[in-house]
């Protein structure tokens, strides 16, 4: 039998294996649990969107979902660093089966045109509407506008929040080896789609979100700061 048959299947069966080596070592590794997970809601395109602190966030919650929804679920992930060696490439385009954006614009479909498209074909999404990671002393970003065109553009998407508590602290900013401590999602109510709601409003809406489900040790955070275009 021709090998180069055989190259294609390998790959599969090697990224499966890998993502569930990836699933149970975040799961060992942090202690990890999800709290108001309802897996038998969740069977519908759903778009999960989340706080973003550290590198592992999208890896913590793909682990966090059952193995038939994570075979569905994509992270959407920067072209520019996932796409840059063969091991990235393997793991970001073959494990996690992310959807990559351009972040420098050049595609030839906008962001958001890229994950509309994904969640009409029946699939959900893992996305961070802070756009980058919060390194500062903010407890939350100001979010960006792509999560209020997508919702709009997809109203009938189910737009789950979910709150990452303690990675920072598990995997401190320097340190090579993470800290032995639990790390928790919270998966809160689906936010529902309101017609005619101007973009202020419902990023209002989806922060507050995402902050209602916040520990109470992040509960000192000052005023909101504004949405940034």
């Amino acid at each position: 039998m021709d090998s180069r048959l055989t190259a294609p299947r390998a790959r599969a069966l090697a990224a499966v294996a890998t993502g569930e080596l990836i699933a149970l070592s975040a799961q060992l590794v942090t202690g990890l649990r999800a709290i108001g997970f309802d897996a038998r809601r969740d069977d519908a395109p759903t778009l999960y969107f989340a706080n973003h602190t550290s590198h592992g966030d999208f890896v913590l919650l793909w682990a966090t979902l059952p193995r038939r929804l994570r075979a569905v679920t994509r992270p959407v992930a920067a072209e520019d660093y996932w796409m840059t060696s063969s091991l990235r490439t393997f793991i970001g385009r073959d494990v996690f089966r992310a959807l990559m954006i351009r972040r420098d614009g050049a595609g030839a479909a906008s962001p958001v045109e890229q994950m509309a498209a994904a969640l009409e074909r029946g699939q959900s999404l893992i996305m961070f509407p802070e756009g980058t990671r919060n390194t500062t002393e903010e407890t939350l970003l100001p979010l960006k506008s792509g999560l209020y065109h997508l919702a709009r553009r997809c109203p009938e998407v189910r737009l789950v929040p979910v709150w990452i508590e303690n990675l920072r602290r598990v995997l401190p900013k320097g340190k090579l080896l993470p800290v032995p401590l639990a790390c928790t999602l919270r998966y809160g109510p689906p936010l529902a789609w309101i017609g005619g709601e101007d973009k202020a409003a419902f990023l209002a809406r989806a922060r507050t979100a995402l902050l209602d489900m916040r520990p109470e040790y992040d509960r000192d955070e000052p005023s909101a700061p504004k949405e940034v275009p």
